[in-house]
């Protein structure tokens, strides 16, 4: 089904370009990756006696989502301590290990940092909340009610509700884009900023070579506390009175950029020969583009942003990629994107995307083609802990529900558990080989059967493919850090054409479930779901040197 042939010769990518461009990531999700003590829960040693695993793949780092001591109101996103490592997931001992363990392996350890909010368990938000004059008062977004004991302003929370609660011990409103559990760090305050800026170093010095920032344009709030403006109707669904406005003011102030000056300057301390420190944005909302290049253009930014363009998208279609490339293009100035297609917030894009009607050969030969469409783009990828199994979404009844964004908007928004279950290590093990206890979600039957174990002694398998994907995408130049010299759209047909270093290669994907003929030449790098230079059947990819 699948054929990858090496190619004559295996130009190497440039020594002088920084590790990280073009580099593929790998997302590790703790509580479901590998439980090591039979508590149910994943944790930093279960992540360790993995890692072998994510090596082979041939990705060049893996992130590692928060493991930082939380109440888990927000399963890890509501940080009580940013310097430690909460007691379910293991010690700072057991962190260091996993740095010392990536790096015999040759990966780089990425971590997330949340600075948009604490849990309302920080210490910060103890001493804020204690007294108006307190040294931290300022630490958090307070506001007085209006005259008639409502809100200060009319934003709404992402998990619903207004963004706003009272705290009777300031007699005052806190502002939570979030829970209310997640109360809103003033990051305007210098002293915040201080603060988050000594949480890096703190794992800077203990040997990351990167971060994720989480929700980052949401850091910084409008001082004057304008309402946000209605937002125009569209034909999406509107489940949350969040979907109701315009995020004009709660979110994105351009000041941003500034505390993101303070960022680089301090990673850029920490550059040596063994490379550079890595940041990444996640960015979402109305203006994710804009923002995300504001967040990293120039020398004096992040290094990259990712934002929803293919996260929460219904389907892939040619016309959806090409306008994500074509954002990005190859200028000076111009910031190096992230790309995503799965992460442990949305669904399962085999799921999300394989037409309806798919029969399980279907989804299989898209899930390769879904790769090899990934391993193509200019950029940054992110492969999410098992897309390279092809593990679609499990279906979670809503009384094992954990997510409280889907519990508290059933059955509307479509939980997040379901991409968030634990890995199928072995098949024929009632928790996928993941713990021997009884874990915190239940692994899907039909993902059982795509376990590693299985894979693993399958050469048609997606395992297999991924890793033989990210071998060609690391040793052709084009492909790896090349420009887009052509992204076409026709019908069902996606064009690329990816050049560097006098190297031209081109990548015909058929996203559709009829068969197209075409006629191209060139050598062969990649034939998936039979190929050929001649017609593309479903789901087919071709990858060819022509120059």
């Amino acid at each position: 089904m699948a054929s990858l042939s090496k190619p004559a010769r295996a130009p190497q990518a440039d020594p002088a370009v920084e590790w990280w461009r073009g580099a593929a990531i790998y997302q590790i999700y703790p509580r479901s990756f590998m439980d090591s003590n039979g508590d149910g829960i994943g944790d930093l040693p279960g992540i360790t006696s993995r890692l072998e695993h994510v090596a082979d793949l041939g990705v060049d780092a893996i992130w590692v989502s928060p493991f930082f001591t939380s109440p888990m109101k927000d399963f890890g996103y509501d940080v009580s301590d940013y310097c430690d490592v909460d007691p379910i997931f293991g010690t700072l001992a057991d962190f260091d290990a996993l740095v010392a363990r990536a790096h015999e392996l040759g990966l780089k350890l990425l971590i997330d940092q949340v600075y948009s909010h604490t849990s309302d368990e920080h210490e910060w938000f103890a001493q804020s909340r204690s007294d108006r004059t307190h040294a931290k008062a300022d630490w958090y977004v307070w506001a007085d009610a209006k005259p008639d004991g409502s809100p200060p302003s009319n934003w709404q929370s992402v998990f619903g509700g207004p963004a706003w609660t009272w705290d009777a011990r300031r007699g005052q409103y806190y502002l939570h884009n979030f829970l209310s559990s997640q109360p809103q760090l003033n990051v305007h305050n210098a002293q915040v900023q201080d603060a988050l800026l000594g949480v890096m170093r703190f794992w800077l010095d203990r040997g990351v070579d990167g971060f994720r920032i989480d929700a980052l344009n949401f850091a910084m709030h409008d001082p004057q506390l304008r309402d946000n403006p209605p937002a125009p109707a569209t034909d999406k669904p509107r489940t949350r009175p969040f979907d109701f406005q315009l995020k004009k003011y709660n979110m994105s102030h351009p000041d941003i950029p500034h505390f993101i000056e303070r960022i680089r300057a301090l990673t850029d301390e920490y550059t040596d020969d063994s490379g550079a420190i890595f940041t990444v944005a996640e960015v979402g909302g109305d203006e994710a583009e804009a923002e995300m290049k504001a967040f990293t253009q120039g020398e004096a930014h992040l290094n990259s942003a990712y934002g929803f363009n293919f996260l929460y998208a219904d389907r892939l279609t040619p016309g959806l990629v090409c306008a994500a490339l074509a954002e990005w293009p190859d200028d000076p100035g111009t910031g190096w994107p992230s790309w995503a297609f799965e992460n442990h917030d949305a669904p399962r894009a085999v799921s999300r995307w394989c037409p309806a009607g798919c029969s399980p050969e279907d989804v299989a030969a898209f899930a390769r083609m879904k790769m090899a469409l990934l391993a193509s783009l200019r950029g940054n990828i992110i492969i999410y802990q098992g897309e390279e199994l092809g593990l679609e979404q499990d279906d979670i009844p809503f009384e094992l529900l954990h997510d409280p964004e889907a519990i508290a908007n059933w059955p509307l928004t479509l939980s997040r558990d379901g991409v968030r279950t634990p890995i199928p290590w072995v098949e024929h093990d009632p928790t996928g080989g993941f713990s021997t206890g009884s874990p915190w979600l239940p692994v899907g039957e039909a993902n059982r059967t795509r376990a590693v174990d299985v894979q693993a002694n399958d050469p048609e398998a997606l395992l297999g493919f991924t890793r033989r994907m990210l071998a060609l995408r690391n040793e052709t130049p084009a492909l790896r850090q090349g420009r887009v010299a052509q992204c076409r759209a026709d019908g069902d047909l996606l064009w690329l054409t990816r050049e560097a270093a006098g190297q031209s290669v081109l990548c015909v994907f058929n996203l559709g479930a009829s068969e197209h003929a075409i006629d191209v030449t060139g050598r062969e790098l990649l034939a998936t779901n039979g190929a050929t230079t001649s017609a593309l059947p479903p789901f087919a990819a071709l990858i060819l040197e022509t120059a």
